[in-house]
């Protein structure tokens, strides 16, 4: 019999200390893994292969009071949602959390340039997550296994080796091809996706930037030169109607590349971005869409889409938010059975312990069979949990 969920946490994140799983990583790329190092003050800090050393920030936030939150210093050994995996049940218990969707953001190293050493981290980590800290409560700790992103052929053979160990879905950091925009070599990667029934997560946005012509959004099927080239990108137009770094940029290059006419099947889902933006970005890349689809399809190739933008995205994009009284307030508009609720637990906007309280604030006027499908039902179909024994 599968687990009743009542609230499910569909963005939180693993910030255990590397050495809880590199001892998986083959011995002669080890010292190419993460690992932690004692400052002279006796602060933990991170060293990466080809990056700098990390010692602070927001992710080792772990429900401390803000006023004596300190980014500066990193603290595994005595911060929330550091430990053990039976540790971090007891914080769910805490938090009267049934479940956490959780994602690992310091796994994947793009700095290592050796791909045998670079694959052998990510499969090292995925090992450990679903052998080991996963396997203590496979129905409470749902982690989102790491794929590589540097190829489409190695995200498939990772994403089937990680869903024949078990894994509820896939965490893309980029497009598999390793681009900043979808290419054709993508499209085997969404089919092997819906062959393998692996749902697939953008935890926040890509690493990209909206801007100008000059930012490579898209591959567009012809490029003009000189002054037959537009001065203004496509889609840049259609995202920037979007917050920075909430999944917009994605959303439109995705629906512009044709990516859910051609796979009717494919949902995403983007954790961490709060959904009341939603209803007016909607709005204003169908506008958008209307005027300069003439233009884009004369002079970039652009084939026209049978649909407006937003009506890809409604019926096929999941959206996760934490702390959005409007969002909640504008659910109608949104898709209440595309939204997800999050504690973010143990980053910046966790309010752990509390979480509940902050979901029962926006929750209020909101029917019965609506919140629950907010705070877990919807979670539970998209990551098909109902599959989960007790």
């Amino acid at each position: 019999m599968a687990r009743q969920y009542r609230y499910i946490s569909a963005d939180s994140h693993f910030e255990s200390p590397p050495e809880q799983w590199t001892s998986r990583v083959p011995k002669q790329f080890r010292d190419r893994a993460p690992r932690r190092i004692k400052l002279p003050d006796g602060r933990d800090a991170l060293q990466q292969e080809g990056e700098r050393l990390t010692y602070g920030g927001t992710s080792l936030y772990g429900g401390r009071p803000p006023e004596i939150f300190d980014p500066t210093v990193m603290d595994y050994d005595n911060t929330p949602g550091c430990g053990s995996a039976e540790q971090r049940l007891r914080e769910q218990d805490q938090d009267s959390i049934d479940a956490e969707i959780l994602f690992s953001l310091g796994v994947r190293n793009r700095a290592i340039r050796d791909k045998a050493a670079f694959l052998a981290i990510i499969r090292a980590f995925n090992d450990y997550m679903a052998e080991e800290y996963c396997a203590v409560n496979p129905d409470r700790l749902i982690a989102m296994a790491v794929l590589p992103n540097i190829g489409a052929e190695d995200d498939i053979a990772e994403m089937a080796r990680c869903k024949h160990m078990g894994f509820k879905g896939a965490w893309l950091a980029t497009y598999p091809s390793g681009k900043s925009y979808p290419t054709p070599e993508d499209d085997r990667f969404w089919a092997a996706a819906i062959d393998l029934d692996m749902p697939l997560a953008i935890h926040t946005s890509f690493p990209t930037h909206v801007g100008s012509r000059e930012t490579p959004l898209f591959k567009y099927p012809q490029e003009p030169e000189g002054e037959k080239r537009p001065p203004t990108d496509f889609v840049q137009r259609l995202a920037r109607q979007g917050p920075f770094h909430t999944g917009s940029v994605e959303a439109c290059q995705l629906v512009v590349a044709g990516v859910f006419e051609r796979f009717s099947k494919l949902n995403i889902y983007w954790a961490e971005n709060n959904v009341g933006w939603l209803p007016y970005f909607y709005e204003q890349i169908d506008h958008e869409y209307s005027i300069n689809r003439f233009w884009a399809e004369r002079y970039m190739g652009l084939p026209r889409l049978k649909r407006l933008p937003s009506e890809y995205l409604r019926e096929h994009a999941y959206w996760g938010f934490f702390e959005d009284h409007v969002g909640v307030r504008l659910r109608h508009e949104v898709g209440v059975d595309r939204m997800m609720w999050s504690t973010d637990f143990p980053h910046v906007v966790t309010r752990w312990p509390n979480s509940l309280k902050m979901m029962e604030s926006q929750m209020k006027g909101v029917p019965e069979e609506e919140r629950h499908k907010m705070a877990a039902a919807n979670a539970v179909k998209f990551f098909r949990l109902d599959d989960t024994p007790q």
